[in-house]
């Protein structure tokens, strides 16, 4: 049976010279593999181009539970970008927004909440004309909401140094290592209460926010088994310094 669904491509690799399986978080099953054949071959319906990190789909597809592989009738683009593909920093952020979804997200279940927010999200990077280098920060943060690890934000003067155990801001410096000093942790509060839009003006400098990001990452590897180490992460320093 022919179904009809959104999806957004979160990784994909050669399977021959002319296919490839590509990993995509749909909006009906969650996330799939589907084999693609022909992506290189002129007379293909369905492009190669179509499956950057991120792109956002319309997609017709046959589905069969408990399969490994899916097949795909239908694809084309659900959302065209206007500035992810041809803005450097946009497109590294992209790359490794996709990595950490695809370590993160395994569930082959539908998630309307997650799903939406996932694809508001990425619209908005295309659609932001500054303020983007705290964009992964504040996206990270609040998608743990969707993958239950949110952290409790019970920040104060007294409470100021953030436990990525705990996942709480605790009154003294923990007695192990996974912490973030006052500074960082004051930063930390504003990104989990600021808007998408208030986050922009969050001024942040740039040894600051890799400490902060790789503090994120931290706690996501602590509660978040899919994630262990990011290869993208150090194209993304080196874009941003």
């Amino acid at each position: 049976m022919l179904h009809k669904t959104r999806g957004i491509v979160l990784n994909h690799i050669k399977y021959s010279e002319t296919s490839i399986i590509v990993t995509i978080y749909t909006e009906m099953f969650g996330r799939q593999a589907y084999i693609i054949n022909g992506v290189r071959g002129k007379k293909s319906k369905i492009k190669a181009n179509l499956f950057q990190p991120l792109f956002l789909l319309d997609m017709e597809v046959y589905h069969k539970p408990k399969r490994d592989l899916q097949r795909a009738k239908e694809i084309q683009n659900a959302s065209i970008f206007y500035t992810i593909p041809y803005d450097l920093k946009k497109s590294t952020i992209a790359i490794f927004i996709a990595e950490i979804l695809y370590k993160t997200i395994q569930e082959h279940e539908p998630n309307a909440d997650l799903f939406n927010y996932l694809f508001n999200s990425i619209q908005l990077l295309d659609f932001k004309e500054k303020g983007i280098a705290n964009f992964h920060i504040y996206f990270l943060l609040h998608l743990t909401k969707y993958l239950g690890f949110f952290p409790d934000n019970n920040y104060s003067e007294k409470y100021s140094y953030f436990d990525l155990k705990a996942g709480n801001f605790v009154q003294i410096k923990p007695m192990h290592f996974s912490f973030l000093d006052k500074e960082p942790s004051a930063f930390l509060n504003q990104m989990l209460t600021f808007s998408d839009n208030q986050h922009e003006n969050l001024h942040i400098h740039y040894k600051e926010r890799i400490q902060i990001l790789e503090k994120v990452l931290e706690y996501y590897a602590l509660h978040n088994e899919g994630l262990s180490s990011v290869k993208s992460l150090e194209i993304l320093k080196e874009v941003f310094h």
